[in-house]
């Protein structure tokens, strides 16, 4: 039996292209399983197989626990027994008993088969994660094997498979069986069957890794691909840039006469692809992702990072794109929320927020309209950079003097106290419910903001919204949705 053990570790190993120490550990598992059966309850066995001649030896195991502790008569022995053994094994060693070894002829049976395959099958995808988990991100080449309803199963060759989820197929292309396809190998997943390699034809690098194969420029580094955004199998943006001036960065990307986009554009099923010139300005990067759109005015709010994006209104239908998928795609490469608007509507916007300043620099200064105009063209945006702005900056405008300055910026400190001790009075005012007060994740202080704005209950934090909390200082979105669910949690369990 000791020479057939061997034949078959090296059979299964040869086949299956997995080291045959795995194939040895199968073995032994798969015997000291058929051995257990002999007992009764949960009895530990272990087989050790001579890996140079086959032979093997069976042990029964028991592990070695204080009287206190001994709970399992089918795996435990006490250090009492092993002081009547005349054994000196101490608490949380092992006592091994050799017994009779089982025929290796009844690994045939079904239970003792399953466990070298699942060896084996754990055995190859553990080096399929050691060989494709430097190309995570990379193209990679298959023939598509099955077809499910959730995704296609893909053969890369060499006994390893991907999945295509349905999901990362782009819109109303189609595969058969025996296709060659190829794809971005996206993640290396866990899940209870083990690891899967998952690929993407949809996600942006997968354009990105196209383009790389396609301009040696950018194989080369010469160009840098900076940024991409997809409506997948529809249209996309990409952001390229070089250092080297003798270089146009788009052309080289689009090719002679178009190939080298043309060929990116047909891998993705026809998706058009516009190529922008990238740049660190971000108002100008927004100009050039907008193409073929062209931009009127560019207004930045650095706060929201957002911009608000004039175009002339026979432009506007273009600017923002079927369904919204040209300002859609500029937002998503740019990195900033774009609101797209005409030029007209820009205008009126910018003079309703003007004077929504100067009537605040009226209201909290008790300055006159043509003193609060000033300031608010000088690119004054609130009370507070009026009373903390270096007095220099200010002396540096036309007619202040440093009276007036220090007037301007007295009033202004006034005004913010003024505010600080009415807030401070609703704060003592303010008073919330215990449970509130008692909810989990919920200060003191929390507690006493939120029923200053009348948010005295647990039942009324409930009916919040993530927007409503997050205009409270310190309060982030992750923060405000916990409280949220908190709050809630009362909901769900009366539904129960």
């Amino acid at each position: 039996m000791s020479k057939e053990i061997l034949l078959v570790v090296e059979a299964v190993s040869n086949e299956k292209d997995v080291p045959k120490q795995v194939i040895f550990e199968a073995v032994e598992t798969a015997l000291a399983s058929a051995a257990k059966r002999r007992f009764e309850g949960e009895a530990k066995v272990r087989v050790s197989i001579d890996q140079r001649t086959g032979d093997y030896k069976t042990y029964r195991q028991w592990d070695i626990v204080v009287d206190e502790d001994y709970s399992a008569p089918d795996s435990e022995l006490t250090t009492d027994d092993m002081e009547e053994m005349g054994l000196a094994l101490g608490a949380g060693e092992i006592f091994e008993e050799e017994i009779e070894s089982e025929s290796f002829g009844r690994i045939a049976a079904q239970t003792a088969k399953q466990v070298i395959v699942q060896k084996v099958r754990e055995a190859e995808r553990a080096k399929m994660v050691a060989l494709y988990s430097d190309k995570v991100g990379k193209l990679v080449h298959g023939q598509v094997k099955k077809v499910t309803r959730d995704s296609l199963i893909i053969d890369l060759g060499e006994n390893a498979e991907a999945s295509l989820p349905k999901e990362h197929l782009i819109n109303r292309e189609t595969f058969r069986l025996n296709d060659r396809i190829r794809a971005l190998l996206l993640e290396i997943r866990e899940d209870n069957r083990g690891s899967q390699l998952v690929l993407s034809r949809t996600a942006p690098e997968y354009m990105i890794e196209l383009f790389r194969l396609e301009v040696p420029e950018i194989s080369e580094e010469v160009i840098d691909i900076r940024g991409a955004a997809r409506d997948p199998g529809l249209r996309a943006k990409i952001a390229v840039k070089t250092s080297d001036r003798r270089i146009d960065p788009i052309g080289a990307c689009v090719g002679m006469r178009g190939a080298r986009v043309q060929a990116v554009s047909n891998e993705m099923n026809g998706e058009r692809v516009d190529i922008v010139l990238w740049d660190d300005n971000p108002a100008q990067l927004v100009i050039n992702a907008m193409a073929p759109a062209e931009v009127d005015s560019i207004v930045i709010d650095e706060d929201s990072h957002a911009m608000d994006v004039a175009v002339k209104s026979d432009n506007l239908a273009q600017a923002i794109g079927r369904n919204g998928q040209n300002v859609r795609l500029a937002s998503a490469l740019t990195g900033w929320t774009l609101n797209v608007m005409t030029a007209e509507d820009a205008e009126a916007k910018q003079l309703e927020e003007s004077q929504k300043l100067i009537d605040l620099f009226v209201s909290a200064l008790d300055i006159d309209d043509d003193l609060a105009i000033q300031l608010a063209e000088e690119g004054f945006a609130s009370v507070e950079e009026i009373a903390y702005v270096p007095m220099e900056e200010m002396l540096d405008i036309d007619g202040f003097d440093e009276d007036l300055v220090n007037e301007l910026r007295t009033r202004a400190k006034e005004t913010l106290l003024n505010q600080a001790l009415q807030e401070e009075e609703q704060l003592d005012s303010a008073k919330p419910a215990q449970d509130l007060l008692e909810m989990e994740g919920m200060d003191n202080h929390l507690a006493l903001v939120l029923a200053s704005k009348g948010v005295v209950t647990m039942e009324d934090l409930a009916e919040q919204s993530v927007d409503e909390l997050i205009d409270i200082d310190g309060m982030d979105e992750q923060r405000a949705a916990t409280l949220i669910l908190t709050a809630r949690a009362p909901w769900f369990a009366e539904s129960e």
